[in-house]
């Protein structure tokens, strides 16, 4: 049988997202330090080790069927691949920068200047889009330190938390694009390969679905239970059961991790005692 192999970044933080959501879905992998390929125990998949910029030409080759990988870097380097599914981890920005001294009020205000970065296709699609005409200077690797030396009077490149900019005394002006990891696959993979992807990202479906929710168990006086009931829709319908004091129940269900205080504050409007909230590790639907 055939393996489907898969690429992942070779270090840093989205490595470490990768390797949890594949361990998440039941793909055990035992790779050696500096190891460039694994297999999956019980599993028929091959993990690939690879540098984040490479990966898009592989998945053109069809070297590897599908990757785990920054949307970023796919729209820079990965035109004609899919996305099959977003992952909803190791989020980012890709922004313009420059110095905090410097007047910035829209795009416009870079005309003719130098904006120093690592995505110039990324770059030069939002300026064309502005009408606007730049000089770009491509750079891997420092890009925060270009205005400092005079190399550029902006910059454009991968913001999380602002930290890296506020250091190099830059300021964020604007953003190109919202990113996030997504799995994405080879347009030259066969059907038996597509086969496996389909198990995994059914899995993986599961886990993010999980991730996403909370579950929820409280007590209610019966009174008070289709009051509650309106609030908490769950995945079909909440469950009722009723305690062994008289006149109470119990009520499970399932709510978004995103709407937790919201709903639990109402809850507690509606007479919902003893609320209890559980991680949920996945969800299959």
């Amino acid at each position: 049988m055939s393996k489907l192999r898969i690429a992942v970044q070779k270090s840093g933080r989205l490595n470490e997202d990768s390797m949890r959501i594949l361990k998440d879905i039941g793909i055990s992998i035992d790779n050696g330090k500096d190891q460039l390929k694994a297999s999956a125990k019980g599993f028929p998949v091959e993990v690939f080790y690879l540098r984040n910029g490479d990966i898009p030409q592989y998945l053109k080759d069809g070297v590897v069927d599908a990757a785990i990988i920054g949307e970023n870097v796919l729209i820079e380097k990965g035109e004609g691949i899919d996305v099959v599914e977003k992952l909803g981890f190791s989020s980012c920005r890709v922004c313009i920068a420059v110095p905090k001294s410097g007047k910035y009020e829209s795009i416009k205000d870079l005309e003719g200047k130098r904006i120093a970065t690592s995505y110039p296709n990324t770059v030069k699609m939002y300026l064309d889009k502005n009408g606007v005409n730049a000089n770009l200077h491509i750079i891997n690797g420092s890009v925060e330190i270009a205005p400092n030396i005079g190399l550029a009077d902006a910059i454009c490149d991968i913001v999380s938390s602002g930290s890296t900019l506020f250091k190099n005394n830059l300021k964020e002006v604007d953003t190109i694009l919202k990113s996030e990891a997504v799995l994405a696959v080879s347009p030259k993979m066969d059907e038996e390969r597509k086969a496996i992807l389909e198990t995994i990202q059914f899995r993986i479906q599961s886990v993010l679905k999980g991730r996403q929710s909370k579950y929820i168990l409280l007590n209610a006086p019966n009174d008070k239970v289709q009051d509650i009931i309106n609030i908490l829709p769950g995945m079909k319908s909440p469950t009722v059961l009723p305690l062994a004091e008289k006149g109470w129940s119990s009520i499970h269900s399932v709510i978004s991790k995103n709407e937790f205080w919201e709903v639990i504050d109402e809850l507690k409007v509606k007479g919902a005692q003893g609320i209890l909230v559980c991680p949920i590790e996945k969800m299959v639907l």
